[in-house]
């Protein structure tokens, strides 16, 4: 006589619990295989972000900023001269509006003046430099990211009075302190300190 073998099917519990175990394990494995390369980008950032004179600004842009795809200080020097690039623009775009708004002849002087510098920044010296940054010519992108700096500094030394505390002047700020933080991220690749 043959035994019967009967087979009877899971309950619907087990099932459910079967594939959340699946879930959970899936899970597991993916955060077990990402989390190491988050943590070493991190770390990578930070390294870099202590060879800058702004630390808490790198750490802050570039963490907020960063290309998964471009994880090395070449990638992450190109990163923040793109937000230094976003940021040249911005503040042209600032000028100007605030040349359309000013019925006073000074100040429009003043705005005019600023604009002039920084549209060779937003136009030709960033890009150029963003350029020359993603070929390798790491000098070339050091001098086109120092220049937006520079540009900037002039503008400012243009503002008085009540313009010299205006938003204007806190963007010239900024905008000179993420070109030096590009710079020393640049000049980092120039001395192949950090890979």
């Amino acid at each position: 006589m043959n035994p019967v073998i009967t087979l009877t099917k899971p309950k619907k519990s087990q099932k459910t619990m079967n594939k959340n175990n699946l879930s959970l394990h899936l899970l597991l494995l993916l955060l077990t295989i990402s989390l190491p390369s988050t943590q070493s980008d991190d770390d990578l950032i930070d390294q870099i972000c202590k060879k800058t004179p702004f630390y808490d600004l790198c750490t802050s842009t570039l963490k907020s900023n960063a290309d998964p795809q471009n994880t090395d200080t070449k990638g992450l020097a190109g990163v923040m001269a793109g937000i230094l690039l976003s940021n040249a623009t911005d503040t042209l775009s600032y000028i100007r509006g605030q040349i359309s708004e000013t019925s006073d002849p000074q100040m429009e002087r003043v705005l005019a003046y600023c604009a002039e510098l920084y549209i060779p920044v937003v136009k030709y010296n960033l890009p150029q430099a963003i350029d020359a940054l993603s070929k390798g010519r790491f000098e070339f992108a050091s001098d086109g990211i120092s220049d937006a700096a520079k540009q900037a500094d002039a503008c400012e030394k243009k503002l008085s009075g009540p313009l010299k505390l205006s938003p204007l002047s806190e963007r010239n700020r900024l905008l000179h302190s993420l070109s030096d933080v590009a710079v020393a991220i640049v000049k980092l690749l120039l001395k192949g300190l950090i890979k």
